[in-house]
């Protein structure tokens, strides 16, 4: 299995998007029987196989001490090839009947393309890569924990105007507030935005822990809090995507708001953990050493 697994290449996942594409370009030529789920079956094969050679390749920088895990142009480019490949198999389960593939899957490949001829540069350092995925970390969790917020924030504001709506108070009174329609829509993308976002976080946690020490501290409270509210947010979008009466009346108010719940224990289980003090005494000592350097 493992020789099976280190034998995948770039031409697996890159004839994978080829076909993909190409069968989602083939909507203008006529109709196709199972053309759907070739589509599909072909853009999770090359996902997986994508996957599974960046893994390998990371396994493989690990064996050198000096070197970051995941931490050079070409494991970069291919890691944000990845992410668009996986917004089209989004899209395209979402919106079976759009031509989505024709417009994102040629820049995968364009990544992918770029990423080849940097696939023997010399990776960052370790200590480089730890700042560099911190940095990622940082901005990823904080964009996951303001849309969060302001999926909160939205929720309250939708229950306040249905509750003024339905009492005839709408129209009176100095407070105005956006219509329903807009609340929603407003709590439907801060529902996506902090999945993504927060799934980036902890990735680039996972990448930065191991970088810096060589494992990750599962059992800590901040990382089981965040793993939660992070598969909660999964399952939110999921069900908004997929499940269209979530996504009329109050549904998907009720599922930003349950994200706030989980959200704040994550926040307390960071907070309370050797993790996030960790993480804090290490933010501070960077910063005092840049003051220095500076000085």
């Amino acid at each position: 299995m493992q020789s099976f697994l280190g034998g995948i290449s770039v031409t697996c996942f890159v004839g994978s998007y080829i076909v993909a594409m190409l069968l989602d370009f083939s909507r203008t030529l006529g109709k196709l029987p199972g053309r759907g789920l070739l589509t599909i079956g072909f853009t999770i094969a090359g996902l997986f196989t994508h996957a599974v050679y960046l893994i390998v390749r990371a396994v493989g920088e690990g064996t050198d001490s000096d070197a970051g895990l995941l931490a050079g142009w070409h494991d970069w480019s291919l890691l944000v090839a990845w992410g668009l490949a996986a917004c089209f198999l989004t899209l395209y389960l979402r919106r079976p009947d759009t031509s989505v593939g024709v417009f994102l899957l040629p820049p995968v490949l364009l990544l992918v393309a770029m990423a080849w001829p940097m696939r023997q540069w010399e990776p960052f350092s370790r200590v480089e890569a730890v700042g560099m995925w911190r940095t990622i970390h940082g901005l990823a969790m904080m964009v996951g924990t303001a849309a969060v917020l302001m999926g909160f924030v939205a929720g309250l504001m939708y229950l306040t105007q249905a509750h003024r709506l339905k009492s005839k108070q709408a129209g009176g009174g100095g407070m105005r507030l956006p219509t329903l329609d807009r609340l929603q829509a407003m709590n439907r993308h801060c529902l996506v935005v902090s999945t993504i976002a927060m799934a980036l976080g902890l990735l680039s946690g996972v990448v930065m822990n191991l970088n810096r020490a060589g494992n990750v501290s599962w059992t800590e409270g901040g990382v089981i809090f965040s793993l939660i509210l992070l598969v909660w947010l999964l399952v939110a979008t999921g069900v908004e995507f997929f499940y269209r009466p979530a996504r009329e009346g109050r549904k998907i108010v009720y599922l930003t708001l349950a994200s706030f719940g989980f959200l704040v224990l994550a926040i307390y289980g960071t907070l309370s953990s050797e993790h996030g003090r960790r993480s804090l005494e290490s933010t501070v000592r960077s910063s005092l050493r840049d003051m220095g350097d500076a000085s």
